[in-house]
């Protein structure tokens, strides 16, 4: 017949087993939690920030271009630099003169017309489908601009 002692140790010893496992499963979970968590975050700008930020009254002739490169670089540092600025799926790199001069020899309509509606390995406005097509293309043209 087992005796209350023996019982009452065979479950101590169990449950102390069960306590470490689950210790060193927490641990296990907490390394790979932090293996895994994310090394920065993408902000997806609603509407044109350059447009919000520009002071009211007359813009001279001169502050809307100004204002249409800052929109275009704000635009691609947020959208358009994880394969502009790697060279991720074959897109040319900002800045790459001999990637993208063939690109800028078929017309800046053209170029507008493949990152609205995509191209090759890009999906259409580059996957940002919430961008309108003037902010489009005033990152074509600050990209154009970086790269010619």
């Amino acid at each position: 017949m087992i005796t209350r002692t023996v019982v009452n140790t065979t479950v101590a010893a169990a449950l102390a087993a069960s306590a470490i496992l689950s210790l060193t499963a927490n641990a296990d979970n907490n390394e790979v939690i932090e293996r895994v968590k994310p090394v920065g975050q993408l902000i997806i700008l609603e509407g044109n920030a350059a447009a919000a930020a520009a002071p009211a009254g007359d813009a001279s002739a001169e502050a809307a271009p100004a204002a249409t490169a800052d929109a275009g670089k704000a635009t691609y540092d947020t959208a358009c630099f994880a394969c502009h600025g790697t060279g991720a799926a074959g897109a040319p790199i900002l800045g790459n003169k001999d990637a993208w001069a063939p690109r800028v020899g078929k017309g800046i309509d053209t170029l507008y017309s493949h990152a609205i509606n995509g191209f090759n390995g890009m999906p259409p406005k580059g996957g940002a489908v919430s961008l309108s097509d003037e902010q489009i293309k005033a990152v074509v043209d600050y990209m154009v601009g970086q790269s010619s």
